[in-house]
């Protein structure tokens, strides 16, 4: 596909229509339905995985898959356990989900990048990004549903009241009411700008460094993408760990009841 692209509309061509998602509607009504597609099928397949382990739960010497998956939630729970010191049943479900499905999601990155557009192509389906961490909209959508959680904890643990006199009380007390106000709304709306944007930037680089690595002469590709994969394998889980332990931290800040 790298030479076809070459041929028709060179390099510029190619890196366009690999970062160019299967999408309907227009303008805000835009749907990337490769995203939704990708998302929801490595969280189903992260269902699969943890309830096939449980199924196949031994009290005595664990399997391969169950250890692997045991591994996995000793882990988050040591990681909530560190930084999460409010009580909640739902926190540490929540960032095991958080990390693996991000993780998932990261690692489709490590496919080859014309695989399975080529595949797509087959179906006439012209365009397909498969990374869905790759797209602003995914990775949005995600922060902005831990902010939800963040707001809806804040209330339902301090109340109301005491959510109300926090935003518009601290730092510097009532004498400084509009422009506490202000710098709470800054700090609050950073939090899910600085989630989403973080994961987007780091993947959507990482993606167009596979991309261009794709553009070379094939005889020199393998001695550059080998490399990148494995290096990018740190960044991909390294990614999910960051947006699991941000999540953590924010709801622990949510659930602190002065």
């Amino acid at each position: 596909m790298a030479s076809e692209a070459h041929g028709s509309g060179g390099a510029t061509g190619y890196i366009v229509h690999h970062l160019t998602p299967l999408k309907i509607g227009e303008g805000f009504w835009t749907f990337n339905l490769d995203t939704f597609f990708f998302s929801a099928f490595l969280g189903f397949l992260f269902i699969y995985i943890f309830k096939k382990a449980a199924d196949k739960a031994v009290s005595g010497v664990p399997g391969p898959l169950q250890n692997f998956v045991e591994m996995i939630v000793e882990f988050v729970d040591t990681q909530v356990k560190d930084s999460f010191h409010g009580r909640s049943g739902l926190i540490a479900p929540l960032a095991l989900t958080i990390f693996c499905w991000v993780f998932l999601m990261n690692t489709m990155d490590l496919l080859p990048v014309d695989l399975l557009p080529a595949i797509a192509g087959i179906f006439g389906i012209e365009y397909l990004r498969v990374v869905p961490s790759t797209d602003l909209n995914g990775t949005f959508a995600m922060s902005i549903s831990v902010f939800f959680l963040i707001l809806f904890y804040s209330i339902k643990v301090k109340g109301p009241i005491g959510f109300a006199k926090e935003m518009l009380l601290t730092p510097f007390g009532p004498w400084m009411l509009p422009f506490n106000l202000l710098l709470k709304l800054v700090e609050e709306l950073a939090k899910p700008i600085s989630l989403g944007l973080r994961l987007f930037g780091n993947m959507y680089a990482g993606e167009l460094i596979f991309i261009l690595i794709a553009l070379l002469p094939w005889w020199v590709q393998p001695a550059l993408s080998f490399p990148w994969a494995v290096f990018h394998i740190l960044i991909i889980t390294l990614q999910a760990f960051i947006f699991m332990v941000l999540t953590i931290v924010y709801l622990s800040l949510a659930h602190e009841d002065h």
